[in-house]
């Protein structure tokens, strides 16, 4: 197996193909500044894209009674930590710290769920956005807090939100604040699905093994063809996927897929 990141916050754990990262911050209820969980994410996702031969999916889950609650509001009290310094050190801080995370999870080319139990505020909420599926808890809660507290979403939150609900209802979920709960977030089409707290790692675990089990090779160029559908014309992608088709129909697991497939219809 590619050797696994080195990390100070968080866990990860590897089974059948799907890596599991759990955030370990309870104490401060998993915070992303201030804590080493941005190294931590970002190292994630750079490994899962060189684990070609261990890994197809990422799961991405907390410990403790938050999912993550987004940046450190003591430390912006105090402007310390990430949020000391003049206009032009914050905004360094900003590029070279939790905006690293939007850009490493857009690279990740493996398909990541993420698992959201209790509260999903700020960049919490945002990192929740960044993946491609996202089943809740009914302790699920979110909110686009930045406005509240006097800032704007800094970590690229504006442009995954509308991108999921539409302009309008980002527009007013951002402009107000407010904080929803997992019923809501499924009736926005947030969340993929609402389960109780101990059913939900059955239902990402399983959905993640469903993934899992499909052709790995395919399954990667599969996410990158989602992700470039939202940035290519028509004529572009299209290209993209005769490229990219032609590399698959090339491969040995298309052979083997194949295959399996004729063995279940002559089964029949």
């Amino acid at each position: 197996m590619t050797e696994r990141p080195a990390l100070r916050d968080s866990r990860l754990e590897v089974a059948d193909r799907v890596a599991v990262l759990t955030m370990d911050r309870d104490d401060v209820r998993n915070a992303l500044t201030g804590t080493g969980l941005i190294d931590d994410i970002c190292a994630t996702a750079a490994w899962v894209n060189r684990a070609v031969d261990d890994v197809s999916v990422l799961v991405l889950r907390s410990s403790g009674a938050a999912f993550s609650a987004g940046g450190n509001v003591k430390d912006m009290v105090e402007r310390a930590g990430d949020f000391a310094g003049d206009p032009a050190t914050v905004a360094e801080r900003y590029r070279r710290g939790i905006q690293r995370i939007p850009l490493a999870l857009e690279a990740a080319e493996v398909p990541i769920l993420a698992a959201v139990d209790g509260p999903a505020i700020g960049a919490g909420f945002d990192l929740a956005c960044m993946a491609d599926i996202r089943v809740a808890s009914t302790r699920a809660r979110f909110g686009e807090t930045f406005l509240s507290l006097g800032i704007i979403p800094g970590d690229g939150g504006a442009w995954f939100l509308q991108r999921l609900v539409g302009y309008q209802r980002a527009a007013e979920l951002t402009l107000t604040g407010r904080v929803f709960d997992a019923e809501e977030a499924l009736a926005l089409g947030l969340v993929l699905e609402v389960t109780a707290p101990e059913d939900l790692m059955p239902r990402v675990e399983a959905l993640a093994a469903r993934i899992a089990a499909q052709p790995p090779k395919a399954a990667r160029m599969t996410k990158r063809l989602l992700k470039s559908a939202h940035r290519m014309a028509l004529p572009d992608f299209l290209d993209l996927c005769a490229c990219f088709q032609g590399q698959c129909h090339n491969e040995p697991e298309h052979a083997a897929a194949v295959g399996a497939m004729l063995d279940r219809m002559t089964r029949r």
